[in-house]
């Protein structure tokens, strides 16, 4: 486990990560023994509760697949939670200034790196370590991941970029869009104005880039523009799958 980090940091391999508002070991095990590379578990607008996120991350266990965890908003204390129940990373929504950013990566380390608070009862036995040594066995493994989607963001993506310690950026376009107020038109000048504003510091800090794909020419063209990451979503496969199964009964 917790190879996904030395991935993202010493190789160019790209790599799929799965939204999982469906709350359901069940589905993440699926995914994860399907080759998913990584799943996003969504406690921002999933009906995820904590006991059922516990058991997600725990049902990644024997693949190579990394449970990340996406909290509610820019929190210490959600992080913490998530991270004590073994989480792999977290995801920060509405990261809109470099001080958002550097919030965000001490909310993953320990004392003095960070403000995290020491309790990993139950992360202790999914990282396979003990209360003494869980700090050297996982710290440097966690990672920190932070989305992207406002029009601040844009704005301040230079500053942001230089926060040592951001493992991943996600354009978040559906949010992004909203925001700008181009709601789903990723098309929209201003819309390809402010992607390629926050590629262009991505890639000049060396931070991998990801964004979700509902197709695989969006996974193309992505891949073309240098991202690393492409996300996809349960609920709209499970939706796409199901509606495309119905039309074989069709004449």
């Amino acid at each position: 486990m917790a190879r996904l980090k030395h991935r993202l940091k010493h190789t160019d391999d790209r790599f799929a990560i799965h939204v999982c508002t469906i709350p359901s070991a069940t589905v993440t095990q699926a995914m994860a023994a399907a080759g998913a590379d990584g799943i996003l578990i969504d406690m921002e607008h999933g009906a995820v509760d904590y006991g059922t996120a516990h058991a997600m991350i725990a049902a990644t266990a024997g693949t190579d697949c990394a449970a990340i965890v996406r909290i509610a908003e820019n929190d210490p204390a959600q992080a913490k939670r998530v991270l004590d129940l073994g989480a792999e990373g977290v995801c920060f929504p509405l990261i809109r200034t470099a001080e958002d950013a550097a919030r965000a990566v001490a909310a993953m380390r320990y004392p003095p790196r960070g403000v995290r608070g020491f309790g990993p009862f139950i992360a202790q036995s999914r990282w396979q370590s003990s209360l003494p040594s869980f700090r050297e066995d996982s710290e440097d493994h966690l990672i920190c991941v932070l989305l992207i989607e406002t029009r601040e963001a844009v704005e301040n993506i230079e500053a942001i970029c230089a926060v040592e310690g951001v493992d991943l950026l996600v354009t978040a376009m559906f949010d992004l869009t909203t925001d700008l107020g181009h709601m789903g038109d990723f098309n929209h000048p201003d819309v390809i104005d402010a992607r390629m504003s926050i590629e262009k510091a991505a890639f000049t800090a060396g931070i991998p880039l990801s964004s979700n794909a509902l197709s695989e020419e969006m996974a193309l063209d992505l891949f073309q523009r240098g991202y690393r990451g492409i996300a996809g979503f349960d609920l709209l496969w499970l939706r796409e799958k199901t509606a495309a199964f119905k039309s074989w009964t069709k004449t």
